[in-house]
């Protein structure tokens, strides 16, 4: 069972981590252009961190933070595609 709490943990971490990171680079990266921006970068990690953060959930059997993530997760992939498409529509 140990081991089992362990693995939990260490993925919720790295979630929380990642939650973590995207507003850290999305400062460094703010402060390097000058303005307030919003990187691609912040939204992989964001994906990236609902991820965990759900897989943790879903292992607790914990359904709010499993809707919580979820929704986040269809926001992010969202923000993705429009990121993309106005690159493309640019190009």
């Amino acid at each position: 069972m140990k081991l089992d709490l362990d693995w939990l943990l260490i993925v919720g971490f790295a979630g929380q981590a990642c939650y973590g990171a995207r507003f850290f680079i999305q400062w460094l990266v703010s402060e390097r252009k000058g303005e307030s921006t919003i990187p691609i970068a912040f939204w992989y990690l964001s994906l990236v961190a609902a991820t965990l953060l759900f897989v943790y959930a879903y292992a607790r059997r914990d359904p709010v933070i499993m809707v919580g993530q979820s929704t986040g997760f269809l926001i992010y992939i969202r923000n993705l595609v429009l990121t993309r498409r106005k690159a493309a529509s640019a190009a």
